[in-house]
Order: C-alpha cells, then structure tokens, then sequence
C-alpha cells in the first residue's frame, strides 16, 4: 500500500473569508440536526430504550442538541456479547485491510472536518480554532495508526540462537472498552478507538455524556466507510449502571480510559479485580486529570514559553 509520508492536517485559517462561510455553512447544518434522537447500536442493530439522555450546549444551557438512549447493565452485557462474537471474525481480517478502514475515516473527516467541529462547539463549547485543532488532531491519529498497522503487521526479526528459528508477530487482545472524556470528544475518542481496531481489537464505545453527539459521528464515519458490524458498538448510559458493567466484565481484555483521576481510580481499582469465568488479566490505560510542570530554560523565547504555558493551562 503506497502512502504519502506522514503530514500533520494543516489548522484552518478563519480570517480567510471562505473558510469562515465554511464554517457557517457546517453550525447550520449541525444546528438543524438538533431534533434528532440517535440510538445505541449493537451489533449493528439499532436499539432505542425508554430512559433518554439529552445532550445541551454548555453556552446556551436550555439548546438541545440531540437525544440519546440511557443503557442499562443489561444492554451494557449485550455489547460486550457483541463485540466478543465479532472479534472472532475480525482478528484474522488482513492488517492492511483494517488499516484501509481508517485511511478512508481520515479522507471522509478531512473532507466533513468542518461538520465535525460544528458539533463540538455547541456540544462542548468549544472556539472554532480548538474545535478545528481537535478535528485536525484526530485526522492525524486515523492516519498515523493506520500507518502504525502497516509497520507492525507480518513476522518481525528476533535475536537469533542456535538450533531455534524465531519470529514475532503482534496479535489483537480481545474485546476492548473505550471510555473517552468531554474535552477532547473527537480527538480522544477516535484516537483510542482507531488504536484499537486496526490492531485487529473489536470495540464497545462509551462516549463521554457530556459529548455524545460527537461520539456518535465518529462511530458514524465508520459506519459510513463500511466497517463490519459489532467491530465498533455504540453505547451511551449512566457511568455508574454502563460503566462499571463494561470494565467488570470477564470477557472485556482491555480498558482505555481518559478522565478524571477519581473515575480513573474507580476504574483500574474494578479493572484488576478478575471475575468468574475471566482468563486474563485485564490492561489499562489510564490518562487522568492534572497539570504537568513547565521547564523554561535560559535558550527558550520567553515571549513564546508564556504564551504556550497559558494555553495549556487554559485551553481545553
């Protein structure tokens, strides 16, 4: 498969006329989608439940910007069912077919990217050059992942010894639950999902409930490029009743998990305790809430390290 060399999505310029139409053009759109309810989708079925979630505007508290279903436990076992069947299939899928699933997310994004950021600021309130950089950002992951599976798929060379003929190769893990938070809804979650499909892993996706219009046009896209069913399932519901349900499950391999360090906590600590029937023991990947320190050291512009320091203490 011939690739251009990995390039960063380039940011939009906004003080340019056409993309500002653009971008216009893109709320419009996602604005006239507010009325709409989305369902969960296992397997590829779509299931509604009695119990909804709306998701709001953080800017304008009383705008809805769409409905969702409020899982139960109950469904939450069902999509792990789901995901377990359809990884038996997937697992032998070819690498570089799973990789090409992600190439044509990347393409479809770039070209929609301004829809994408459109739904992240009104759910999320985001500015249009975050929202747009967060969009960028999770165009990048589905190409450098993709690109990752070519370099990581076939027989890889091991240090030699007589009298034995060695190889490596890297095998999917199993099912994985996918647990992404509200600031980062599309780059996060489209991140840590693509990680884990293109290795060859089926997913349950459990968007963050404060950004479930934006996980569902990530779980969309790969709808809309043809990815098999229940490779991906789409669950949205209480932390609490889905949550715990998905990362206690003896057949969930793997959590991957961004939010705050109390849930993080509550997440490795029911993570680590192996359940009846459980083979394995279960890998988490915890990214949780904190500042990192800042080195400014006497090379660096000080005009340039102030103005970074506060936007990323600041920005989302």
């Amino acid at each position: 498969m011939a690739l251009k060399k990995f390039v960063n999505e380039p940011l939009t310029d906004f003080s340019k006329p056409v993309q500002r139409k653009a971008m216009e053009k893109a709320l419009a759109l996602v604005r006239a989608e507010f009325a709409k309810e989305y369902p969960l989708v296992i397997a590829g079925d779509e299931l509604y439940t009695e119990q909804k979630i709306t998701s709001y505007n953080p800017s304008m508290p009383s705008q809805s910007v769409g409905t969702f279903q409020k899982a139960d436990a109950v469904l939450a076992e069902k999509a792990i069912g789901a995901a377990a069947a359809a990884f038996e299939t997937w697992k032998r899928v070819d690498g570089k077919k799973r990789a090409g699933y992600l190439f044509k997310a990347a393409a479809q994004m770039r070209k929609r990217k301004h829809e994408f950021s459109a739904a992240m600021i009104y759910e999320v309130g985001k500015t249009w050059p975050e929202a747009d950089a967060d969009t960028a950002e999770s165009i990048d992951f589905l190409e450098f992942y993709g690109r990752e599976m070519l370099r990581l798929d076939g027989p890889h060379p091991v240090v030699k010894h007589p009298g034995e003929k060695g190889e490596l190769r890297y095998i999917p893990l199993g099912v994985g639950v996918v647990v992404p938070p509200w600031n980062f809804a599309n780059a996060i979650l489209a991140g840590m999902t693509s990680a884990a499909v293109v290795t060859g892993n089926t997913v349950v996706l459990k968007p963050s409930s404060d950004a479930p219009l934006t996980g569902w046009k990530v779980f969309n896209l790969f709808r809309d490029v043809g990815l098999p069913k229940g490779v991906i399932n789409f669950v949205t519901g209480s932390g609490a009743a889905v949550g715990d349900t998905l990362v206690a499950h003896p057949l969930t391999r793997f959590v991957s998990f961004t939010g705050s360090k109390e849930v993080g906590i509550h997440v490795y600590e029911l993570a680590a305790k192996v359940q009846p029937g459980q083979k394995w023991l279960k890998r988490v990947v915890a990214e949780m809430g904190g500042k990192d320190s800042i080195v400014v050291d006497e090379k660096a512009n000080l005009d340039a390290a102030a103005q970074a320091t506060v936007a990323s203490t600041f920005g989302f």
